[in-house]
């Protein structure tokens, strides 16, 4: 299985870099909305407060993940997936999709967090607990939008549906993320973030875990 997912992740890049506008379009959509917000709130006179910055970053990197990921089972059309059927299991297809769109959403809310700190300032005090409140974060809604993905690829890539079944999801990991955030800006020690922690990778577990499980089924289809 890990050769399979060390092919199929290896693919996966193979097409972004192919189709480079899709990378290219999701960047610019993330240095594009960083600099509204700059124009937006007056942040040269320093009008943007902690609260303010971390809840607009977090809304800028859950949309960016939305689109990034969104087209993991949406850009595969059924020849390719009858091929992959034939060559590789499903469990290593949903493996290398989640590990490569964490991979993209990772270094989606890297560069938004470098612009963010270059054009709005940094308030962040704790940048060890902000970095990996940023992984957790990544893991959570890669796992959730890939799964959702799938699900809608097999009902006509209907993204209404895509939205409504990733909203329950996200919204857990999207709270936890900006109190762990909010936490890690104000300089509070990791003993106050640590059920937080938690809750959030036990979230993230039972989402990958959840779509490892059934991914199969869906595949099967």
């Amino acid at each position: 299985m890990l050769k399979q997912i060390s092919v199929l992740i290896h693919k996966e890049l193979t097409l972004e870099w192919r189709q480079k506008y899709a990378l290219n379009g999701i960047l610019l959509y993330v240095v594009s909305a960083v600099f509204i917000v700059y124009l937006s709130f007056g942040a040269r006179s320093g009008a943007l407060s902690m609260p303010s910055w971390n809840a607009l970053y977090w809304i800028i990197i859950l949309f960016s993940a939305v689109n990034a990921v969104a087209k993991s089972f949406v850009q595969e059309h059924q020849g390719r997936q009858l091929y992959y059927y034939m060559i590789a299991s499903p469990e290593a297809i949903i493996l290398s999709k989640m590990i490569y769109n964490t991979g993209l959403t990772l270094i989606l809310a890297l560069l938004g967090y470098a612009v963010f700190s270059v054009i709005l300032g940094n308030p962040v005090q704790d940048q060890s607990l902000f970095l990996l409140n940023l992984i957790l974060g990544s893991i959570g809604f890669s796992a959730s939008l890939t799964m959702v993905s799938g699900i809608a690829s097999k009902a006509g890539n209907n993204a209404t549906l895509m939205a409504i079944l990733s909203f329950p999801v996200i919204i857990p990991i999207l709270l936890m993320a900006i109190r762990i955030s909010k936490n890690a800006m104000d300089g509070l020690d990791w003993s106050v973030s640590a059920d937080k922690l938690i809750s959030l990778l036990a979230i993230n577990a039972i989402v990958a875990a959840t779509g490892y499980i059934l991914f199969p089924y869906l595949w099967r289809s």
